[in-house]
């Protein structure tokens, strides 16, 4: 089988930001080629092929196949390291403040964190659910994760750190237990009142992203109440964050959603609790000096003071680390 190769190293992926070296690399990873033969492919001279050859060489990119006697000519043919490669870098912002980067499921309370912390320390927000954060996490490709994930056992994150993480120091802390619901318009015009009301046929549907807790936990329910993706209308729809889908009813263009009450109070729309739920900052051990700041932060009054000013939070547990 054929392999992708990720590349992590900056001086890699900026020699790769040149699209001639990319197009050289993209026929190499095709076919093993010679200087000639990739210059007349590319209407272009072998002394031209050959400057960028060795860029790529030098960069461990592509390797010397073979060569073959060919009446008195040598020819050496290249070819590529992997048959794909995959781009992994966070390029940052050269500032005199610490930046951090943030991928998980998207929260009302952290955006708040941010922007009281923005003096001290640049966080940096990437939601792509609780999921694929702790798969970036995993990868290096941010220093914190936030997750809802909650498992068949009852138990919250754990399972997953435990299953993502098993040769890794890490820490789990709560940021707030946050309220989640369906999100529906002023005065609830489709009368929806619980789940079973998404499956019918005039009602409009906003989904959350793949591997967010949010689906996980609808995708669930779907399951034990005997529903099918295919009955709801909006199903395959889907947005990131909470403020998305909140925004999307408010416009009219989704009758309901699932999602976080702060969120539904922000667009001034109606909402109707399902259930309550616990959101956990997931981190690696060797993170936690530069993540100071912000683990400092939430063990404050002023934090409390703020996050529970947003409607469905409660942070009677903020800052308690979690054993697993």
């Amino acid at each position: 089988m054929k392999k992708v190769q990720p590349v992590h190293a900056f001086d890699q992926i900026k020699l790769l930001a040149d699209p001639r070296r990319m197009e050289i690399l993209r026929l190499l990873m095709a076919a093993p080629a010679t200087l000639t033969q990739l210059a007349r492919t590319l209407g272009r001279s072998p002394a031209w092929v050959r400057h960028h050859i060795l860029a790529l060489e030098s960069a461990n990119l592509i390797e010397l196949a073979e060569t073959r006697l060919v009446g008195k000519v040598t020819e050496k043919y290249y070819r590529a390291k992997a048959s794909a490669i995959l781009l992994q870098e966070i390029i940052l912002p050269q500032t005199n403040k610490p930046v951090l980067v943030f991928s998980g499921s998207h929260d009302l309370a952290l955006e708040t964190v941010a922007d009281q912390l923005s003096r001290h320390v640049t966080l940096l927000n990437l939601p792509v659910g609780s999921l694929d954060g702790l798969v970036n996490l995993r990868q290096g490709l941010c220093h914190v994760s936030g997750a809802h994930l909650l498992d068949e056992s009852g138990e919250y994150n754990t399972p997953f750190v435990r299953h993502l993480f098993p040769d890794h120091d890490m820490e789990i802390i709560t940021l707030a237990h946050r309220t989640q619901g369906l999100i529906v318009d002023f005065g609830n015009p489709k009368t929806i009142r619980d789940i079973r009301d998404l499956a019918r046929e005039e009602v409009r549907f906003v989904n959350r992203n793949t591997g967010s807790g949010t689906r996980l936990w609808f995708d669930q329910e779907l399951r034990r109440l005997g529903i099918s993706p295919e009955q709801i209308n909006g199903y395959g729809q889907a947005v990131r964050t909470h403020s998305e889908a909140a925004a999307l009813v408010a416009k009219g263009i989704a009758d309901a959603a699932v999602g976080l009450q702060a969120a539904a109070y922000q667009h001034r729309l109606e909402f109707i609790p399902l259930f309550d739920e616990r959101y956990d900052l997931i981190l690696p051990k060797e993170q936690e000096e530069n993540l100071l700041p912000l683990l400092d932060y939430i063990q404050t009054a002023a934090f409390r003071q703020d996050v529970d000013s947003l409607t469905g939070y409660n942070t009677s547990h903020s800052g308690e680390q979690i054993s697993f």
